[in-house]
């Protein structure tokens, strides 16, 4: 399983991404602060954004298994599938 989340502009250290079966949260929370200074004032801003994504895991997903990289303001996370049990077929003897 595969998600991709475009958040340009990000650092990896703002994300988090817990699991708490079956869901996979994945949470942003950036801070950043600019000063400007001229002769006649001083100026301060901060911005503070968040978001949560929630998504619900398949039966199937693997959650010891999920892999993320953050790159070009892409947060790609992997999520692997369980192997699927293999139904084995035998003969039952009669007593």
């Amino acid at each position: 399983y595969h998600i991709e989340l475009a958040s340009p502009g990000l650092k990896k250290q703002d994300f988090k991404i817990s699991i708490d079966h079956p869901l996979l949260s994945i949470t942003v929370e950036q801070q950043a602060e600019t000063a400007e200074e001229t002769k006649k004032y001083n100026k301060r801003e901060f911005n503070y954004s968040s978001f949560v994504r929630t998504f619900n895991l398949p039966e199937l997903a693997d959650h010891n298994r999920i892999d993320a990289v953050y790159e070009d303001g892409v947060l790609k996370v992997d999520v692997a599938k369980k192997e699927e049990s293999k139904t084995l077929s035998r003969q039952i003897e009669i007593k």
